[in-house]
């Protein structure tokens, strides 16, 4: 018979209140902010399972061995309230209020709004928590399905940005071809989402600190003796969870980034145009075909500023050795690196966590106990890779990290490579009981698969710096989990050619971006199936340009290259889109700064910033560049028209297309030709460009545009534009600047004020203004009266 637990309070101290029952069931409730509780409920005593690699409140970085899991000298502690009654504990803050039924122990969750407790949240009343393994073996947490909640995040997921109704796993796997809409699971470990529900209108954020595979229920399961409910459930380790009050979505989205530590600031060339494809380094003759496409680029007047290096310049045979030079391929390794830089294009280096089965350094590593080991904890645990099997590095050895950034620094860094593009780092082991190091405290790799992937890319990044230590490193990681950020772009893997794939990839970014992990994109054009045809190559460039990762990458089954030229019909067009993406780099790049300075996403769905408008939360296909830029691409095969709806706000929206103004809350259908990307600027904005001529030649030049789109009737508004050299770490020691500018306006006249402030000098001497061309009041510029039909200079030294 199913006994109902009775819990009391055991202890309190150091904002930490733990409750357990005569038969030693523990729960432990910790106050760390206002609006941060954590609930944590020990079942597995294994000590690399009290350290977090996630949590790291603010921080740049974590130690490699982890983080002491109940060190909280990162929270503020903050003080709070605590009445115990006969059968209840509230325990509350300022902000936010639990209280704990000691019967059964359930959770019910309040948020203060205007001065009055709001029930946001509750556990299920039937068995919650999986004491005593009543529930089965695992880790589990129910929690009540009020039907008008809706859920955001858990990274990369297919399909809506709602998350309601579905189920998912977090297991990472390397997914290719896969269905934008359907597939599950993808690529990455992120146990965090947000629930904002249409009653209450307030939003809060669950992360669960646990590496194991799970489950995420959103409300797929029914069970009649349970009513709606939802769920978590991990194979291992101890249920461990962080509920994160908003009450706005924004607010829950930006909290969660910062408490997974701070964004990494990469090098302004991050935002150029990346070329890639597995074609050229797979071809016989790839150091020739690499040197085709530079010349191309120059040929065609593509700006391009990177170029990603696949796993084919590693091969022996047709597989792949990493850490070798297929010598074959490319007979001098120098010479086509050179090439590249000489013509201002940056190279991003394949590497791989697994060492085939024949690798000429297999043996030695072997001997070395570097690899993942097999369950008898003698011999390297093998599994399938590719085309072979292999064995995966243990980044929790700590011998096997440092001789990984001794590779990286090498055989990459050393011969001039700038970047490290960490892939195939999804840790696929399906032996449960595969051990790791783990530092020293031996644990089943299952428990922390995910970690491996972390440290991965910390010790790429690492040897970066010890490489180069004043110059910003810039890697790139397909898998990973909260806190990748710190170190890695990334993007949502090898997706499939086909229509939907631009819709759905656009939903499964701003999932990624809810879920803290801002700087991203897809693979435009398609990674796996044939060609795309030129008008769906087309409309995935011109989404592409405005993500932070603009890659055009391929490996096509019909043997095709997606390169910006594969159209000679129509390169005019996608030229003009590749300049288009070179034109908003200042935009992204502040974007960047604010993501790393201020935790702000890059790109946001249109209820982020507009919750007040319930047709927000509609499902669209639009997304908002920063607060200020709405860009809302054609997804639809044949389409010339769009439909569009501008969110409600004060100052409305301007067609940056037309410069016509509409009200904010208008639906409109605007026309969008093959040549068009329907886009609109809320009014207010002031927004940074490269203006003037843009080609391959000039891609490194700058000058400076601002965009600038004036409110209509009575206003004021600002806004600071920021700039620093985009390579060094100088930034962090006072190297930068803003472009403070601000409009007034009234219905006669539009004031503008500009200055600049820092130890940064700008490479440009003048900054031009440009205003919409419907605009017909009076203008002036710091004090002085300036002609409406002329682009205005203010010369900013």
């Amino acid at each position: 018979m199913l006994q109902e637990k009775h819990f009391s309070v055991k202890t309190k101290q150091q904002n930490t209140i733990s409750f357990s029952t005569p038969d030693n069931d523990v729960v432990e409730l910790y106050i760390l902010e206002q609006d941060t509780f954590r609930v944590y409920v020990p079942t597995d005593n294994h000590p690399l399972l009290n350290r977090t690699w996630s949590v790291a409140p603010g921080m740049e970085d974590v130690p490699v061995e982890g983080r002491d899991k109940f060190d909280l000298s990162p929270f503020s502690l903050p003080s709070y309230q605590m009445e115990e009654k006969n059968n209840t504990v509230e325990i509350s803050t300022n902000e936010l209020k639990v209280i704990v039924n000691l019967k059964g122990f359930q959770l019910n969750w309040y948020g203060k709004f205007e001065g009055k407790w709001i029930n946001i949240a509750n556990d299920r009343k039937t068995q919650s928590y999986n004491f005593d393994d009543s529930l089965g073996e695992g880790v589990f947490h129910y929690l009540e399905r009020p039907r008008n909640d809706h859920y955001y995040g858990l990274g990369e997921k297919g399909g809506s940005l709602d998350k309601k109704g579905k189920r998912y796993r977090m297991l990472n796997i390397d997914a290719m071809g896969y269905d934008a809409e359907h597939t599950d699971p993808l690529y990455k470990h992120m146990p965090f989402y947000i629930t904002y529900n249409d009653d209450t209108e307030m939003a809060y954020g669950l992360y669960y600190d646990n590496y194991s595979d799970s489950v995420f229920d959103m409300g797929a399961e029914l069970d009649n003796y349970h009513g709606h409910y939802r769920y978590y459930q991990a194979k291992r380790g101890n249920l461990d969870y962080y509920f994160i009050l908003g009450p706005r979505i924004k607010e829950v989205v930006e909290k969660f980034t910062r408490f997974s530590g701070q964004m990494i600031m990469p090098p302004k060339w991050s935002l150029g145009y990346s070329g890639s494809t597995m074609t050229y380094t797979d071809a016989p003759d790839a150091q020739e075909q690499l040197k085709k496409f530079v010349e191309a680029c120059k040929d065609y007047n593509i700006p391009c500023d990177s170029f990603q290096l696949s796993s084919g310049y590693t091969s022996i045979g047709n597989k792949r050795y990493v850490f070798n030079w297929d010598l074959s391929r490319i007979p001098d390794p120098k010479e086509m690196i050179n090439n590249f830089h000489e013509n201002k294009i940056n190279l991003c280096a394949n590497i791989k966590p697994v060492l085939l089965h024949d690798h000429p350094l297999y043996e030695q590593l072997k001997q070395l106990e570097y690899f993942v080991k097999s369950k008898d904890g003698k011999n390297p645990e093998v599994s399938q890779f590719w085309d072979e099997v292999g064995s995966y590095i243990d980044f929790t050895n700590k011998a096997a990290y440092d001789w990984w950034k001794d590779k990286v620094k090498e055989q990459l860094l050393d011969l001039g490579i700038d970047s490290t593009w960490n892939d195939n780092n999804e840790y696929e082991i399906w032996d449960e009981d595969a051990l790791a190091n783990g530092f020293g405290e031996v644990i089943p790799v299952s428990y922390i698969k995910p970690i491996q992937t972390l440290l991965m890319m910390k010790a790429s990044y690492e040897a970066q710096i010890e490489h180069a230590p004043n110059t910003r490193p810039y890697l790139i990681s397909r898998s990973g989990i909260p806190g990748m950020q710190r170190y890695v772009q990334t993007w949502s893997g090898d997706n499939y050619t086909e229509w939907k794939t631009i819709r759905y990839n656009i939903k499964m970014g701003l999932g990624l971006s809810m879920s803290g992990m801002y700087n991203f994109g897809h693979d435009v054009g398609g990674f796996s199936g044939n060609a795309p045809d030129p008008e769906l190559f087309i409309r995935w460039i011109q989404n592409g340009i405005f993500h932070p990762r603009f890659t055009i990458h391929s490996w096509n089954d019909d043997k095709t290259v997606n390169v910006p030229w594969m159209y000679p019909d129509h390169i005019d067009t996608i030229r003009q889109f590749m300049e288009e993406r070179v034109k908003w780099i200042p935009y992204l790049y502040h974007l960047l700064h604010k993501a790393n300075k201020d935790y702000q996403p890059m790109l946001t769905p249109t209820l982020y910033y507009f919750d007040h408008d319930a047709k927000t939360f509609e499902e669209n296909d639009d997304f908002l560049v920063g607060e200020d830029l709405l860009i809302c691409n054609v997804v639809e095969k044949g389409a010339t028209k769009r439909k569009v709806y501008l969110p409600d706000n004060k100052r409305g929206w301007y067609d940056i297309n037309s410069g016509s103004y509409h009200a904010g809350g208008t639906n409109l259908e605007v026309d969008a030709p093959i040549d068009v990307i329907p886009m609109f600027a809320q009014a207010g904005a002031m927004l940074p460009i490269r203006d003037g001529e843009i080609n391959f030649v000039n891609k490194e030049e700058d000058s400076r545009g601002l965009l600038m789109y004036p409110t209509i009737g009575v206003d004021y508004t600002t806004a600071s534009v920021y700039e620093d050299d985009g390579e060094s770490l100088d930034y962090q020691n006072g190297e930068f600047a803003y472009i403070n500018t601000s409009m007034k306006t009234t219905n006669e006249q539009v004031e503008v004020s500009l200055s600049i402030e820092g130890k940064y000098n700008p490479p440009y001497n003048n900054v031009t203004l440009y205003f919409p061309e419907e605009e017909t009041r009076t203008v002036i510029v710091n004090g002085q009266q300036v002609d409406i039909n002329e682009p205005f200079q203010w010369n900013i030294k």
